[in-house]
């Protein structure tokens, strides 16, 4: 008789207990995110949140969005930096339902490992629960998986979701648009989380880790990796206090992701206007003409790969310009006037072409957003 050989779960490459460390380093985290509606504790087969206060909306719509982080996490494994690409997850997810003028609610993440390490998946979740808290949602569940033979065992890759709620009243509606509204646009903090198949080509491809972690000059002293590694901004609290300072204010708003201006912008805009862009109305960040300078882009594009300093564009009524700005920045965000919608079929046109890099750069705080006023 042949005897079987035990092979257990753990033999296979997948720590059982380790995971459960892991649950107990982030439960603090995911904790300091909770709002009041959040019901219940990490751990159950689902998270439940409570929508109780839709009652008061007219026609509460509820809003969902899914990203990821992309290559951008190559660079933090490579320099061993992982507490800050879990706001990049966030922020995808939530700047994107934000276009709406949803507010979002909770927040779910999904993160493959190829070795489930708990120190590392909570340095990674602590990014995540900032991100949270930025953005002014709870991590309310998840899902960490061990792949081992499928990934390196220093490898992850992030996944994220979530959900927010607006009333239909008062949603952005790209049809609202019209000619002679204004473009503001809220600066971005670099190159956020697109374009990093191109970037890590160009900045990092066959260097070695002393030389993508050397001051650079004209990067502000930081290095290349570190300077790319800058967090996504998060604008929801900006975005929310002007709708509340200026109600009406804002027509339609676009995320600039991949695809940059160009292929963002129109996503805002109604089938019979265009957006006017004005170039050289706003400076281009130092990493963002680091990597453009180094991949030799065209300024056609470059536009149409990263957002070239703009995360954010915000449509507006020409009367309110003044007021938007005034709020922006006192919820701690860099605003310019960036141009102008007219009369045309739904695309983007730029004005000044090949001045875009000839505005006055301006360099947005690699820090959290100042949580808006008065909130």
């Amino acid at each position: 008789m042949t005897e079987t050989k035990q092979v257990t779960y753990a033999q296979a490459g997948v720590d059982i207990e380790e995971g459960a460390r892991a649950v107990d380093a982030i439960k603090s985290i995911v904790h300091s995110t909770y709002r009041a509606e959040v019901i219940g504790d990490i751990g159950g087969f689902g998270g439940l949140f409570s929508i109780a206060a839709a009652k008061d909306m007219a026609d509460p719509i509820l809003v969902s969005g899914t990203d990821g982080v992309g290559t951008k996490l190559k660079i933090a494994q490579m320099i061993g930096k992982h507490d800050t690409v879990g706001i990049d997850l966030v922020a995808m997810c939530a700047n994107d339902i934000l276009a709406t003028g949803a507010e979002p609610l909770f927040f779910l993440d999904y993160i493959a490992v190829g070795k489930l390490d708990s120190k590392a998946v909570a340095e990674i979740v602590s990014g995540i629960g900032e991100g949270c808290r930025q953005a002014g949602c709870s991590l309310i569940g998840g899902e960490m998986a061990e792949h081992p033979g499928v990934m390196d065992p220093d490898d992850y890759d992030l996944s994220g979701f979530c959900v927010g709620i607006v009333d239909r009243p008062k949603m952005l509606d790209p049809e609202a648009v019209r000619p002679g509204d204004a473009l503001i646009g809220i600066m971005s903090s670099g190159l956020h989380s697109n374009g990093y198949s191109l970037a890590r080509k160009v900045c990092l491809e066959g260097k070695t880790l002393e030389e993508v972690t050397a001051p650079v000059e004209e990067l502000g002293g930081v290095g290349v990796a570190e300077a790319l590694l800058a967090p996504t901004r998060i604008y929801v609290e900006a975005v929310r206090y002007v709708m509340r300072k200026c109600p009406a204010a804002i027509r339609s708003l676009a995320h600039i992701t991949g695809g940059g201006i160009t292929e963002n912008l129109n996503r805002a805009l109604s089938s019979g206007v265009d957006a006017v862009v004005d170039l050289g109305s706003w400076g281009v960040p130092p990493i963002v003409d680091y990597t453009c300078k180094d991949a030799g882009l065209s300024e056609a594009e470059a536009l149409k790969t990263f957002n070239m300093g703009v995360g954010m564009v915000l449509i507006v009524d020409p009367s309110t310009v003044g007021a938007v700005r005034i709020a922006c920045e006192q919820a701690g965000e860099v605003a310019r006037i960036i141009g102008r919608v007219e009369e045309g079929s739904g695309i983007v046109r730029y004005n000044n072409e090949g001045g875009l890099f000839s505005g006055q750069a301006e360099q947005v705080a690699v820090k959290p957003p100042m949580h808006a006023p008065g909130k």
